[in-house]
């Protein structure tokens, strides 16, 4: 079930109707599950089971680890818990890439008709199925951390009834907003917000803000530019001018941004309008002035998830450069994996990697904080301009392995790239796709570092907030105009797939 669908706005002004009952305040988590359980289960019922089964050894392991006062099993418990969701992960979504990649190996033609490889290499790959695993792994260590610390938890809940706390498990995997793409929640900030929300307390300011921008990300940038940037598809950029080709790989790169950023903005506007606070996603990730600024500005919740989850249990970097270089590239190669069943996806993560290494190695990854002394002159600018735009060529060039997963078809682009300096241009494509990734920079610009801090000091606080007002008002009004006026075809989100 889309968000950007009839379908979807009628499921969900009905969910929020009986949400907000009177009559349902006792039951509201209940009516969430169940509302997600349909939500997920819409277009494949059958999916639905593998869902139910995350949440049931989520459920046992994370409660048996906040129950149990003996460090041991409440180790064992803990790594069951994780070994589990991480057997299912790699199961329904890699089972297939490493199933052909033994293939490959032992070089076997002939498949059976029947037996474990023919099964393996039919596996559905279930929606979703990186995201709430990755929840469920967050729930688990999670307890075990407040439990081996002591802490005041957050986590667990008090009732000693399993039934209940299985009822909260289930609402925080499952909570359809951000079930199918995030953003990841981490179980320490959802569980305290399960509590009776009153329609009174909306905070109708950012669902609106949250839901307008969202779905003109989404439904009039992303979608429309999805129509040109295909064409770097292969075949189709074979022949193409390089301009255009550069111009369209610029398309993905705003198109990509549009359509997750969208959907996180939408989950949060929904989550919103059902009293829960979702953490934010992007943050403006293409005014990144380091690689390691974009990865804590660009999908935060899997870049914190992937650091505290994976990159800090390594070691950090708190064990010498070597091993800072060896977790950074263990760590976005998985990264990369996370992203796809295909090695394309892997090597884009080692690209990344490789990226970050060099970037550390030359100490250029020490970008200054949000809040840092910044002389806003001209000079300046210039220096923020030229990392900027190498930080966004660097992020963009990598995104050529989404659009195009056979590492093969991403060589021969580049290849071609090089090749066809002297096609004519297809300005058919290029103006289109210039007009359409437009709102995109615009949105960007204002928080652009030393534009920003101009606007800081020269603007006394409260004619900058009055203006700012009018000015997001005005925006939005023409975001809204647009979603009606000139969206495109409706389209899955790009991350779906993941």
């Amino acid at each position: 079930m889309l968000f950007n669908s009839l379908t979807f706005v009628i499921f969900f002004l009905l969910t929020f109707v009986i949400y907000y009952l009177p009559q349902s305040r006792q039951i509201q988590v209940p009516i969430l599950i169940i509302a997600s359980f349909i939500f997920y289960a819409w277009a494949n019922p059958k999916l639905l089971f593998l869902l139910l089964v995350s949440i049931l050894i989520n459920a046992i392991t994370s409660y048996q680890v906040d129950r149990t006062a003996n460090p041991k099993p409440r180790l064992i418990w803990a790594i069951t818990g994780v070994t589990a969701n991480l057997l299912i992960l790699g199961l329904f979504k890699y089972g297939k890439l490493f199933t052909e990649l033994f293939l490959n190996l032992a070089n076997v033609s002939d498949l059976p008709n029947q037996g474990i490889i023919p099964l393996l290499l039919q596996i559905p790959l279930p929606i979703g199925i990186s995201f709430y695993t990755f929840q469920g792994i967050s729930l688990v260590i999670d307890v075990l951390r407040e439990q081996k610390a002591g802490e005041q938890k957050e986590v667990s809940v008090e009732e000693t009834d399993f039934l209940n706390y299985l009822f909260k498990t289930s609402f925080f995997i499952s909570f359809f907003p951000q079930l199918i793409a995030g953003p990841i929640v981490k179980a320490h900030d959802f569980y305290p917000q399960i509590k009776t929300k009153y329609f009174a307390d909306i905070n109708w300011e950012i669902v609106f803000r949250s839901l307008v921008i969202g779905y003109f990300l989404k439904m009039v940038i992303a979608d429309n530019l999805k129509d040109y940037t295909y064409w770097i598809n292969y075949p189709y950029f074979q022949g193409l001018a390089s301009v255009t080709m550069l111009v369209l790989l610029f398309g993905y790169s705003m198109q990509i941004f549009a359509d997750f950023a969208g959907y996180s903005l939408i989950a949060i506007g929904l989550g919103a309008a059902l009293g829960y606070n979702l953490p934010d996603n992007f943050h403006f990730p293409y005014i990144a002035r380091s690689l390691s600024e974009f990865w804590r500005r660009w999908h935060i919740s899997l870049s914190t998830w992937l650091g505290t989850y994976l990159y800090i249990p390594l070691g950090g970097n708190k064990k010498g450069k070597v091993r800072t270089y060896v977790n950074l590239m263990i760590v976005m190669t998985l990264g990369g994996l996370w992203h796809g069943a295909s090695w394309s996806y892997a090597v884009w993560g080692i690209y990344h990697g490789i990226g970050l290494a060099a970037e550390r190695f030359l100490g250029l990854n020490k970008s200054a904080p949000p809040n840092a002394e910044l002389k806003p002159n001209l000079g300046q600018f210039l220096l923020d301009s030229i990392k900027v735009l190498t930080v966004f060529s660097f992020v963009t060039f990598g995104w050529l392995l989404f659009q195009l997963p056979r590492f093969e078809h991403a060589v021969f682009f580049l290849v071609t790239l090089l090749k066809n300096t002297d096609v004519q241009l297809q300005l058919i494509y290029i103006i289109p796709t210039l007009i359409y990734a437009l709102p995109v920079i615009i949105y960007h610009l204002p928080y652009f570092p030393t534009f920003n801090k101009y606007i800081g000091e020269t603007m006394p606080a409260e004619k900058k907030a009055r203006r700012g007002g009018i000015w997001q008002d005005l925006a939005l009004g023409i975001m809204l105009v647009g979603i009606l006026l000139n969206s495109g075809q409706s389209n899955a989100f790009i991350y779906f797939q993941f």
